[in-house]
């Protein structure tokens, strides 16, 4: 073991880095250049200032994400849309079958009638959402990119 003045050296705490950073520096901002750094480094998703600045000193690739909240939300709502009338398909199913087991042929075709007017209309709807959806890809995603 080796003495360090006169004491055997414990092996307890952290252990020494290989290379320690030792040098500091200062650095000032005004208002405005601080707003605009604190800008940066909340895209950059880093949690220590100081990797930050080193990433950019260094030029080593800093990451920004910019998440829309409108887009994700849109796209939250088409999801549920679109799950919501993948729903409404097994449901026509069954009803189909249920209308054949239980009513008339005549009565069961009567009500199959209605059901194909409602089934066209909620394909418009559905033409329009997926035009809708094409528009705001086009005009809102395209140019973030």
């Amino acid at each position: 073991m080796s003495q360090h003045n006169g004491k055997p050296q414990k092996k307890t705490g952290r252990r020494p880095k290989v290379d320690p950073a030792k040098i500091r520096y200062t650095i000032s901002f005004n208002e405005v250049e601080h707003s605009r750094f604190l800008e940066l480094f909340d895209q950059s998703g880093m949690k220590v200032k100081a990797h930050f600045i080193t990433s950019c000193i260094f030029e080593k690739t800093i990451k920004t994400v910019k998440i829309d909240k409108g887009t994700t939300d849109f796209y939250m709502r088409l999801t549920s849309f679109h799950s919501q009338f993948r729903a409404v398909g097994v449901n026509y199913n069954q009803m189909i079958k249920l209308l054949y087991t239980n009513f008339s042929e005549k009565k069961a075709a009567a009500l199959l009638y209605k059901l194909e007017k409602y089934t066209v209309e909620m394909v418009e709807i559905f033409k329009k959402v997926m035009q809708l959806t094409e528009e705001f890809e086009q005009n809102h995603l395209k140019n973030m990119e």
